[in-house]
């Protein structure tokens, strides 16, 4: 049987995956803070529109080196990024096959690396097709649109379920509801209407 082994996961899904994110998202900010503030504070923030502040700020220095240092760090983020959105994404074929919305192959688990290999060899198949067609830009919007859509779908869901099935065991609760997943509802549908390639823009 394809479900007898399990891939490697947290311990405690439940409760560690909502205080990794909300814990790296907490990380992330204040990061993000700083490096704005250095940034506006060594060029000014009319010149900072561009795809590649860091680098800009970098030039301003007069340090040399560091500009081939960011670039090369800029070049791994962005690898990291794009395989933890493979690994999520796998995982998500994963889960759907184990509720029976996906076929059994979805969830099938690798033998010796224990991890869903047929979702992962899918899912970067079409990931390296989509993005050696579609044009950079085009694609950064759509991949943003793509993802605001997800949040907006998950706010609805924790509403919803917290109103259809309160009794559900949550190990980890989402506080003031409805508040969060309206806010949470409302920020994404604006930042998706503020991205030049959705629907109505001119």
């Amino acid at each position: 049987m394809l479900f007898q082994r399990r891939p490697r996961q947290a311990k405690n899904p439940q409760k560690d995956m909502p205080f990794g994110i909300l814990g790296s998202l907490a990380i992330c900010t204040i990061l993000y803070i700083l490096v704005a503030g250095l940034l506006t504070g060594i060029v000014p923030y009319a010149h900072l529109n561009v795809s590649d502040p860091v680098a800009v700020g970098i030039d301003a220095t007069g340090i040399g080196r560091a500009k081939l240092l960011v670039k090369v760090g800029a070049i791994f983020g962005l690898a990291t990024v794009m395989l933890v959105m493979l690994l999520g994404q796998s995982r998500v074929f994963f889960s759907m096959s184990r509720d029976r919305v996906l076929p059994e192959w979805a969830g099938a688990v690798h033998p010796r690396f224990r991890t869903p290999w047929i979702s992962t060899i899918i899912v970067g198949a079409f990931v390296a097709v989509f993005a050696a067609v579609v044009p950079i830009d085009i694609l950064g919007e759509l991949v943003s649109i793509g993802t605001l859509l997800a949040f907006v779908i998950v706010c609805a869901g924790v509403w919803t379920l917290r109103n259809r099935r309160p009794d559900l065991p949550r190990p980890f609760k989402t506080p003031w509801v409805p508040v969060v997943p309206v806010l949470g509802i409302v920020v994404s549908l604006g930042l998706m209407a503020a991205c030049r390639w959705a629907p109505g823009f001119d």
